[in-house]
């Protein structure tokens, strides 16, 4: 009678061991690596990737089983060593006793097993436990109703579910980027194409004052020499106002023309060579703006403000560059309007973009409230400061060295270092 229940006990305390172990490894499994792995053609995954898609029932029915067995365990053990000690030394003996197995060898080690093989250990119990599942179905569903209602009743409600699959990964990225699975680099690349959708075109742009345009006024040969010293490959051309675009001058199509007229460029009328301009609003959402150069077949678009002025211009390089990094070829030149001193600063004029000096300096100025240098040092100051005045934020110090008007045309921008800190 002793051993027989001796070896029901050890029996139970494994079944304990095989619900916890299998609780850990099915809710720690990758749901990445399981789901490649079912596409593959993987049964065993097909059995995992049904079990986790409904945590719940899955949760429930492995708890379930589990407090069973380690009720049963108890009790008996309870029983053993009542019939072999007297009055409570036996109850508090098989406390004791169950106490440590149970922690040690039904919940510790196993977990402990599970978590550090998680995925395969799911796939070789999701047999049993879709099985298990099965069997107890009609038992959690009504479990979980009891809970459902009990935590409506204290005013608990539903779990949150707002974490989504975009902060998932996110997460992921943060999380191998700190443990040095993921380089710096690999980490804005894959974090910049989950930026696109939260930013506009307007953050991206390049400032109408860094656009290479051409008067249509001027001879074609002075065009044509503006456009062969330009690095640019389109070209847009005004009629007076810098504002009236009448058209985009690509360098193929004048190449094309000279090679026609075999180098008599008097004869080229560059009226006839303009593409349609493309005018897109300021506030398009960057990914949006990425969908429609895809589909569009163009790769350049001028960028006007909700009164149809011209405000900037955007590539598709532009917006590449926001993922992989700052493209340049033989042809590029520079970011403009940003200077770097010997003693650390930068000199940069105010319209430059936050994302342009980040990018050239790396530091990380943040961009969420202005798009400019100008437009954060006006944002912070709640003012528009004068020449001479100093301010200190974000880490950095900026003096206003021009203005023009109402508008800061240049400044000094340098890192603040950073105070010792006092034993």
């Amino acid at each position: 009678m002793i051993i027989g229940t001796a070896v029901a006990i050890l029996l139970l305390l494994g079944m304990s061991a095989f619900f916890s172990g299998s609780e850990t490894a099915l809710t720690a499994a990758s749901r990445n690596r399981i789901h490649a792995l079912e596409r593959e053609g993987n049964k065993r995954a097909s059995v995992v990737s049904a079990l986790i898609s409904d945590r719940e029932r899955l949760i429930g029915a492995i708890l379930l089983g589990n407090n069973l067995v380690n009720i049963l365990a108890s009790a008996l053990a309870t029983n053993l060593f009542a019939t072999l000690m007297p009055g409570a030394y036996g109850v508090a003996a098989a406390t004791a006793v169950m106490t440590v197995l149970v922690l040690v060898f039904a919940e510790v080690l196993p977990k402990t097993y599970a978590i550090t093989r998680a995925d395969s250990m799911a796939m070789s119990v999701g047999k049993p436990i879709s099985w298990l599942v099965a069997a107890v179905a009609w038992v959690t569903v009504l479990i979980q109703a009891v809970v459902n209602g009990t935590l409506r009743m204290i005013g608990a409600g539903a779990p949150d579910a707002s974490f989504t699959a975009e902060e998932e990964i996110r997460g992921a990225i943060d999380f191998h980027h700190s443990e040095g699975g993921v380089d710096e680099a690999d980490r804005h690349r894959l974090v910049g194409a989950l930026d696109l959708k939260d930013m506009s075109v307007e953050e991206v742009m390049i400032h109408r004052k860094n656009i290479t345009m051409i008067d249509c006024a001027l001879p074609s040969s002075e065009i044509i020499k503006q456009a062969l010293n330009s690095p640019h490959t389109r070209i847009p051309l005004y009629n007076e106002d810098q504002d009236e675009i009448i058209g985009v001058l690509h360098m193929k199509d004048l190449l094309r023309a000279v090679v026609q007229t075999k180098g008599t460029i008097e004869d080229i009328d560059i009226q006839d060579l303009l593409r349609e301009p493309w005018f897109v609003p300021e506030t398009t959402p960057l990914q949006d703006q990425l969908d429609l150069f895809l589909k569009e077949r163009n790769h350049f678009a001028l960028v006007v403000d909700e009164y149809g002025e011209l405000q900037g211009l955007l590539t598709l390089e532009d917006i590449l560059e926001e993922i992989v990094g700052d493209i340049r070829d033989e042809h590029d030149v520079p970011i403009q309007g940003v200077r770097p001193q010997a003693d650390g600063s930068v000199i940069v004029e105010g319209w430059v973009t936050i994302r342009d000096i980040n990018r050239a300096t790396g530091w990380t100025l943040p961009d969420d409230e202005a798009v400019t240098v100008a437009g954060l040092v006006i944002h912070e100051a709640q003012t528009i400061p004068e020449p001479g005045q100093r301010f200190a934020f974000h880490g950095h110090r900026f003096d206003v060295i021009r203005k023009t008007r109402n508008q800061i045309t240049g400044l000094r921008v340098a890192p603040v270092p950073e105070e010792p800190e006092e034993d």
